[in-house]
């Protein structure tokens, strides 16, 4: 029907997103047959528990947001993992490279400072790396996710809006009125 999705659960392997052109040709097939497309990058919540193991993670998805260049839901999962208060996780839903490249030069050597910072300010250049938080027992947070993906895809904005039925007289007579005396 025209209102279903499609889902194709890719591989991890990022060469397949960032130096081949496999998934780009199948997101302009799947548009050229009149598909609307987006692409739910997963990122492992685990990964913010190591600076450098997060900004590759942001790395990654900014890579396959430039090669595949259609709508972009970033996802950080297994949020119900993580025993963190919410104010500290915040800062991992719209990363600042520049407190990121700083935490990772707290663990690095200093010959990577400028490696680092260069990493950091790729981020900062594309300013697109942003994620939403998912924890699957919370229907909230999956709803929160799937609300962006409709968005990104522009689900039912198709749709011609319609009026609310009138109920039929006799619906409004089934539950009775004091008239009845």
């Amino acid at each position: 029907a025209d209102d279903d999705y499609f889902i194709i659960d890719c591989p991890g392997q990022i060469e397949l997103y960032s130096h081949m052109p496999v998934m780009k040709n199948i997101v302009a097939a799947l548009q050229r047959w009149g598909f609307m497309t987006c692409a739910v990058f997963v990122l492992d919540s685990q990964f913010i528990a190591d600076s450098g193991k997060f900004l590759s993670g942001c790395l990654a998805c900014l890579s396959a947001m430039v090669q595949l260049e259609i709508a972009h839901v970033n996802v950080l999962t297994k949020m119900d993992l993580i025993r963190k208060k919410r104010s500290f996780m915040e800062r991992f839903y719209q990363p600042d490279p520049e407190n990121l490249v700083a935490d990772l030069n707290e663990s690095s050597n200093p010959s990577m400072y400028r490696l680092n910072q260069a990493m950091g300010e790729l981020l900062e250049d594309y300013s697109l790396v942003g994620f939403l938080p998912l924890n699957i027992y919370d229907p909230e947070s999956l709803n929160f996710v799937l609300s962006h993906i409709d968005q990104a895809v522009q689900y039912g904005e198709d749709l011609e809006p319609r009026d609310p039925e009138e109920p039929e007289a006799s619906d409004m007579d089934a539950g009775g009125t004091d008239d009845d005396d």
